[in-house]
């Protein structure tokens, strides 16, 4: 049984949910749209600006599919109607990143060029503090798009130099300690 799945997901006025016969839901909203292929054995039910998503017990026998479906249906309510983002930090001598249409420059430190290609429907922007923001309607493209531009270069725990998420805490390690004659 899934206690997740029970929960009902409240819609906001502006957005919109539609299955269509192949079994994919779409989610519309002032932010764009998101679809998303149902598992076998799970409905949806909108009445009075809530949603439910039910499960057939004869096709699943377990809650866990019915929790991620309704879980994934909520991300995409919240993505459609608020938007994701996140903002990562360069911190470093040297460090920065650049935002050209499509693409993300960003210079750590290596002698080649690092540059990330935007994957659709994620915006970048980068400040003058060396913030990048990563924003989108989809939580698992700006997490791992966001991901993917943190592993060029993680912080190390000496001196903190790296590429870190700003709500991030790194724990610094004493260095080696000098020895006295």
């Amino acid at each position: 049984m899934s206690r997740q799945g029970n929960k009902p997901i409240n819609l906001p006025k502006d957005v919109e949910v539609t299955v269509n016969k192949d079994n994919e839901v779409v989610v519309k909203g002032p932010k764009g749209s998101i679809s998303q292929l149902l598992s076998d054995g799970i409905s949806i039910n909108t009445e009075e600006g809530k949603l439910t998503v039910q499960k057939d017990e004869k096709i699943l026998s377990n809650g866990a599919v019915h929790g991620l479906m309704r879980a994934l249906i909520a991300n995409m309510v919240e993505g459609v109607s608020k938007g994701y983002s996140k903002q990562l930090q360069l911190i470093g001598t040297g460090y920065r990143a650049q935002a050209q249409g499509n693409k993300l420059d960003v210079k750590v430190g290596y002698s080649h060029p690092t540059i990330f290609d935007v994957p659709e429907g994620l915006q970048v922007a980068v400040d003058k503090k060396g913030i990048v923001t990563i924003s989108g309607v989809d939580k698992q493209k700006v997490g791992q798009f966001a991901a993917e531009v943190r592993a060029c270069r993680p912080p190390e725990p000496y001196k903190g130099k790296g590429i870190r998420y700003v709500d991030e805490y790194v724990r610094k390690k004493a260095g080696k300690a000098a020895k006295a004659k």
